[in-house]
């Protein structure tokens, strides 16, 4: 029998890490977006400073709490790299992320796929 049988479609791990990374990187701005929301409830500013082209903040709201979700869901190991990587205004390279964390580069990339999966499979991206 040369085909294994799988209860799990093949996938596409460079697309699901895409996918992973843009949502992070947009979780980042709507996370201050959230803030900044706040800020002006708090101030009682009821109008918008800014031109707003759509009116989706439930939504929105919604996609932070979910990924915060997801990345509590991550084990300490893991949610570092990922918001050193990610989460962090500055770029950061994975070589310097593992020295900082002092795990070996093959432990690091391990770490660093299991949680884009876990992230994906927590938002139900797979």
């Amino acid at each position: 029998m040369s085909s294994q049988l799988s209860f799990f479609p093949d996938v596409d791990e460079k697309k699901i890490r895409s996918i992973v990374v843009k949502e992070l990187k947009l979780f980042r701005a709507l996370k201050i977006q959230q803030l900044n929301k706040q800020e002006l409830n708090e101030k009682g500013i009821t109008i918008d400073l800014f031109p707003k082209l759509n009116d989706n903040d439930q939504e929105k709201g919604m996609k932070v709490l979910h990924m915060q979700r997801a990345l509590n869901n991550l084990d300490n190991i893991e949610r570092q790299i990922i918001e050193m990587k990610y989460l962090t205004i500055e770029k950061q390279n994975d070589i310097n992320i593992y020295l900082d964390l002092c795990l070996q580069k093959t432990t690091y990339y391990e770490k660093k796929k299991q949680a884009i999966f876990m992230i994906a499979h927590c938002l139900n991206i797979i």
